[in-house]
């Protein structure tokens, strides 16, 4: 700290002590330092601050209800996916998202469902995290599938992220029509077959339109019906 800032080290052992004393930093067994339980919380209000996660919470609370498996909200941020919600599955598996965390945009449903809206930064994404060696047909497979998804309103995620999980994903728009957030369901392969994927799609653009009409996105429609 001393060598990178610039301060001394009396100066920088009272600063460091001032953290810990509001909770901003703590000592692990008296040497190394990690976050705090302050900047936790504060972390964690700034996720919820988002005007989607504040309306989205119902609707993801009946969506895991009634299908049991894990549900997420995220936006994008930096370029990648930005976890700012998730309900588990109640069926024993546990998934490595958790809130805050962070995933590709081009390997992730939910990514994908981030990207819907904008077919122009499909291949530079997609460049960008599988690197420029990925070969052609790997790239091709997505676009295509891009367009496809487009058209549909859903994407897909089918182990491209975790091996084992496929998910189903939506985008969810404000009162812009522009995609501000997307929500997805995810399971292990033996509760998501290929059929129940394709009936969760209208499932899922559903939801995330019951939640964009809190957003103030105009188009009717109903809500698991």
């Amino acid at each position: 700290m001393c060598s990178a800032t610039g301060i001394g080290r009396s100066a920088a052992h009272r600063f460091v002590q001032l953290l810990e004393q509001y909770g901003y930093i703590r000592s692990t067994h008296g040497a190394a330092y990690v976050l705090g339980p302050t900047l936790i919380e504060l972390g964690f209000q700034a996720l919820y601050q988002s005007p989607a996660s504040a309306v989205a919470r119902p609707v993801l609370e009946l969506l895991s209800k009634k299908y049991l498996d894990t549900i997420h909200l995220a936006v994008e941020e930096g370029g990648q996916v930005l976890y700012v919600d998730k309900i588990s599955g109640s069926r024993g598996a546990e998934m490595r998202s958790r809130i805050g965390y962070r995933m590709p945009l081009s390997k992730t449903g939910i990514g994908k469902a981030l990207l819907l809206d904008e077919p122009h930064r499909w291949q530079a994404v997609f460049d960008r995290e599988h690197g420029q060696e990925t070969p052609p047909e790997r790239r091709k497979l997505f676009l295509e599938r891009m367009t496809s998804y487009a058209a549909e309103g859903s994407t897909l995620d089918l182990e491209e992220n975790e091996p084992g999980i496929w998910c189903v994903a939506a985008p969810v728009r404000n009162g812009s029509g522009e995609v501000v957030a997307a929500i997805s369901i995810s399971a292990i392969t033996p509760y998501m077959p290929m059929e129940r994927m394709k009936a969760l799609q209208p499932v899922m653009r559903q939801a995330a339109l019951a939640i964009s009409k809190k957003l103030g996105f105009a188009e009717a429609a109903g809500f698991l019906a």
